[in-house]
């Protein structure tokens, strides 16, 4: 599964305007994670999509075209692709934290159609420790361009993040 091509014809359109953040030095973000739980967003929430033998879980603002992270996988494979937008100078990966689990993924970068910056997507297991983290947790953190951009779900969706795993395998 590619992960554009899946945003385009799922037609949820989903993003995140504002986050949560803090600014981080101009180095690379530190291993070491916050462990304190980031409070939802107004507006913001993780959605949850299945059609098929696929399924979608995406951060973002409901209604909107302006994608923060994406989580995609074929039912009961194991495998999540992951997906999510940057400024133009990002690093080519995907750097995840949850609950004081962090991990890179090393990820694809393209000019991205929707605004000034790369569309970066990567592969991952849906039982590495720090998606395992986030489902214990329920929240989850990207580091992108020096920033820490914190995605907690609205009380009446935290569920969704357990049914997608769940999903996946």
């Amino acid at each position: 599964m590619r992960a554009p091509a899946l945003i385009i014809l799922t037609g949820l359109a989903l993003g995140a305007a504002a986050c949560a953040t803090l600014e981080t030095p101009a180095e690379p973000a530190p291993a070491v994670a916050s462990t304190g739980t980031p409070a939802p967003v107004a507006d913001h929430d993780w959605f949850y999509h299945r059609d098929g033998g696929e399924a979608r879980l995406v951060y973002g603002l409901a209604e909107s075209d302006d994608l923060r992270l994406g989580l995609d996988c074929a039912q009961g494979s194991g495998r999540l692709a992951l997906s999510a937008v940057a400024g133009p100078d990002a690093r080519p990966e995907i750097h995840i934290e949850a609950g004081g689990e962090t991990e890179r993924f090393p990820a694809q970068s393209e000019p991205s159609q929707l605004h000034d910056g790369v569309f970066l997507t990567a592969e991952g297991r849906a039982d590495a420790p720090v998606f395992q983290r986030f489902r214990r947790v329920g929240w989850l953190a990207v580091w992108l361009d020096g920033e820490r951009q914190a995605y907690a779900p609205q009380p009446d969706s935290a569920p969704n993040i357990e049914r997608f795993f769940a999903f996946c395998g």
